[in-house]
């Protein structure tokens, strides 16, 4: 089930919202707009995890969600070479975690968190949290 939770986690909230741009290698016609060979594109993953042809009530987070092919790690050439790592640190260390601080709950509400400032690559600068 954590395996799962991570995989939902991922999908509904990556680290990566955008890829880096890309440019086309030949011109296509892609859900009725036209991309000529040579324009430079923007890959948005956080939109395409949150794809309602894809995943079923997608601004919803399940983290019992089957399947889950998400693309916050990329997809192809451009996948991440460190998702088995950071799957295996967010399967092991989410548990451990818990296990060693018991109930936990955010010292402050969702809207105030503070989040480093980053284009590609995003992620929280803390994450306080008080034990219950």
């Amino acid at each position: 089930m954590v395996g799962t939770a991570v995989e939902e986690l991922l999908r509904y909230d990556s680290p990566v919202r955008d890829a880096t741009f890309r440019c086309a290698a030949q011109r296509i016609s892609l859900h009725g707009q036209l991309i000529d060979e040579g324009d430079i594109v923007s890959l948005l993953i956080g939109s395409a995890n949150r794809d309602e042809t894809r995943f079923a009530d997608a601004d919803r987070l399940d983290v019992g969600r089957t399947p889950n092919d998400h693309l916050a790690f990329g997809y192809g050439p451009h996948f991440c070479s460190g998702a088995a790592l950071a799957r295996l640190e967010g399967t092991v260390a989410f548990p451990l975690l818990l296990q060693r601080l018991g109930s936990v709950q955010l010292a402050k509400p969702v809207d105030e968190l503070p989040w480093r400032p980053a284009r590609v690559m995003r992620g929280l600068a803390s994450l306080p949290v008080v034990r219950n």
